[in-house]
């Protein structure tokens, strides 16, 4: 199906973060922490480098959504 594709594309994704977690672009508008943002397809995976190095991911939102209100 369609939307085990996408899960399992957005799951190899976060793996990748896992290596290289810069790979993303910062999210400008967060100015407290590291929020970075990466693409698949149509969505953004929303993501936080922690000081270990490790990566915490915020939520996956699809590229038409105001995802400002959920990153505050």
């Amino acid at each position: 199906m369609a939307a085990d594709r996408t899960m399992d594309g957005i799951y190899a994704k976060v793996q990748f973060l896992g290596k290289f977690p810069r790979l993303g672009y910062r999210y400008e508008p967060v100015k407290d922490r590291e929020v970075r943002i990466v693409l698949y397809g149509h969505y953004r995976i929303a993501y936080v480098i922690r000081t270990n190095g490790a990566i915490s991911v915020l939520g996956v939102f699809h590229a038409s959504m105001q995802i400002e209100e959920y990153l505050k």
